[in-house]
């Protein structure tokens, strides 16, 4: 396999690694998967930080050039999506 392939998260062909977990975690995860569903958890997790930290450099690159979100408007719009209350400086 070319490990150059520019290839997105989730895409392209498998390729084997080692990775080191610490036995509580790989415990945890095997009680959730079983031993042949590790490699699998382990992929969606991966996409799932990838996608975390995609979107913390997009909120970055937003405050640089907006400036940081008003803490009172973040938490109006929270109680409008939750059916909850507002609580004023509330973090976002």
């Amino acid at each position: 396999m070319d490990e150059n392939s520019d290839f997105p998260p989730g895409d392209g062909p498998s390729s084997g690694i080692s990775v080191t977990l610490t036995a509580g975690t790989l415990h945890a995860i095997r009680e959730r998967v079983g031993k042949r569903g590790v490699s699998a958890y382990l992929e969606m997790a991966a996409q799932r930080q990838i996608e975390r930290d995609n979107l913390d450099e997009l909120l970055a690159d937003f405050e640089t050039v907006n400036g940081p979100a008003d803490a009172d408007a973040v938490s109006d719009k929270r109680a409008k999506l939750t059916g909850g209350t507002p609580h004023a400086g509330a973090a976002a």
